[in-house]
């Protein structure tokens, strides 16, 4: 079996009934407390919990794959095969790139990792969408141009514009820092929500191959981090840029590739060597480019979804 391969045993459909029995009353009120505090929704009473939120939590997890799938699928010329998956929702990318070839690497190892990637974030997403079945919300528009303009011209504080993450390997890499150490926080931040154990279990596995992305990633940064990258800054430079505006929308639980001591940072952590969980709304802070919003940046019109 590959890595891409279907595990016979996972978890096709949704199953409630055996959510509720594994957890009891009391168990599923408190996850659904939890749930409340995370994202501002109301709860119900812990004496006769009636909502199963797996579904809620698996499709918020599900709008995140949509959304890197389509950077990596975009980068590597397979956008065509996301498009099949979930509606006919617009997904924008820069003006130029190629869709049947993506965008020219130079480097073949970066290629490589791409389109590793991008074979695995497709599979999350058909997963996800598997196991949700007919509760499987639909792809939101997704914005892979103005975005990420957006988002390097406010990293920089302006010294960099029109950034286009598909312009070149190195930009390709910056492009996918913004995107993975948030995917890694935001299945951490939402394991309490879960309540079935096969699904909490199938988001541990996601969340792993995640951390293993952005350790990757991470990793060839560092190699390059004092190459000048744009507008005079280097690589290093702009990548704790990064870190910081992700820090100050959600939650201050970001680190770039060094620490204060100028020590390596390739699995940022808390002092207890534990990786940073994010709720709800401090992932949607970052994907929509500001604190408090409905929508914007990365999704255009918010996600699809009751967490949104």
């Amino acid at each position: 079996m590959t890595h891409n391969d279907t595990d016979q045993n996972a978890p096709t459909t949704l199953n409630r009934r055996a959510a509720l029995g594994f957890l009891g009353k009391a168990g599923l009120g408190m996850a659904a407390l939890g749930f409340a505090e995370k994202t501002g929704l109301a709860a119900p009473a812990l004496a006769a919990p009636a909502k199963n939120i797996d579904g809620d939590v698996l499709n918020f997890a599900l709008n995140l794959e949509y959304l890197e799938a389509a950077f990596y699928l975009a980068a590597v010329g397979r956008l065509g095969e996301l498009k099949k998956i979930g509606g006919d929702a617009a997904i924008r990318v820069p003006a130029g790139l190629d869709m049947a070839r993506g965008m020219q690497f130079k480097d073949s190892t970066v290629q490589a990792m791409a389109n590793d990637i991008a074979e695995d974030e497709l599979s999350h997403v058909k997963f996800l969408h598997g196991a949700l079945g007919k509760g499987a919300v639909m792809r939101p528009v997704i914005d892979l141009d103005a975005a990420f303009k957006a988002a390097g011209s406010a990293a920089s504080g302006g010294a960099i514009t029109g950034f286009n993450p598909y312009a070149n390997d190195l930009f390709f890499l910056h492009g996918a820092f913004i995107f993975e150490d948030v995917g890694v926080t935001a299945y951490n931040g939402a394991a309490t929500l879960i309540t079935n154990p096969a699904y909490l279990q199938a988001a541990a596995g996601i969340l792993a191959v995640e951390a293993y992305h952005g350790g990757a990633i991470r990793t060839m940064l560092y190699q390059q981090r004092q190459i000048t990258a744009a507008a005079g800054l280097y690589v290093g430079q702009v990548v704790q840029a990064i870190s910081n505006l992700r820090g100050k929308v959600g939650g201050g639980k970001d680190m770039g590739l060094t620490d204060n001591a100028g020590n390596a940072v390739f699995a940022p952590a808390d002092k207890n060597g534990v990786a940073y969980g994010r709720s709800t709304r401090e992932v949607l802070n970052i994907v929509y480019l500001a604190p408090g919003a409905s929508k914007g940046g990365f999704y255009p019109n918010g996600l699809n979804g009751s967490i949104k």
